[in-house]
């Protein structure tokens, strides 16, 4: 390969290499395009969502941290559920669906819980395999916060204080 062949290639590669690394940030920071379904069948997609903020949250019945911290997820939705707020709760391909619903049903989980069977959405998030792992989206999809293990209550209130009283302010 001569010379000017080589440079070419080097500074095609420099200023491909940003683009390309701009765009795979960008996609990271941007909820994937999945549809839910829920343990009662229906379909919930992010297209759907739009102008919520939305919490989607990775679970498993059998996880301690996620057990713990569900009722105070489910005292979240009842505050701003009526604000354009949403959870959708994915329990893990390993979960037995059965005890999920059993989970589900004693609990009176108020927010869709989806059970990831063929891990098609944990795939699309990631290939999340840790739990709890949660994502918090804006309202246009943008991702706000990504945490892995239990969740600070306090300033994921004040996070979704913020931000849906900024949709409000802009209505």
């Amino acid at each position: 390969m001569n010379n000017l062949l080589k440079k070419s290639l080097i500074t095609a590669a420099i200023l491909v290499l940003p683009v390309y690394l701009t765009v795979l940030t960008h996609n990271r920071n941007i909820a994937p395009d999945v549809t839910f379904t829920t343990i009662e069948g229906k379909k919930i997609s992010i297209a759907d969502l739009k102008g919520k903020v939305v919490l989607v949250n990775f679970w498993a019945t059998d996880c301690l941290a996620c057990v713990t911290e569900m009722p105070a997820l489910v005292s979240l939705y009842q505050q701003y559920k009526q604000k354009d707020f949403e959870i959708i709760a994915v329990a893990m391909t390993d979960d037995p669906p059965a005890q999920v619903l059993n989970f589900v049903t004693q609990k009176k989980l108020p927010f869709p819980v989806m059970h990831d069977g063929l891990a098609e959405v944990t795939q699309k998030f990631g290939n999340i395999n840790l739990t709890p792992t949660t994502f918090i989206f804006d309202q246009q999809g943008k991702l706000l916060q990504r945490t892995i293990g239990m969740l600070d209550f306090i300033k994921l209130n004040q996070l979704l204080s913020t931000k849906l009283t900024e949709k409000m302010e802009n209505n």
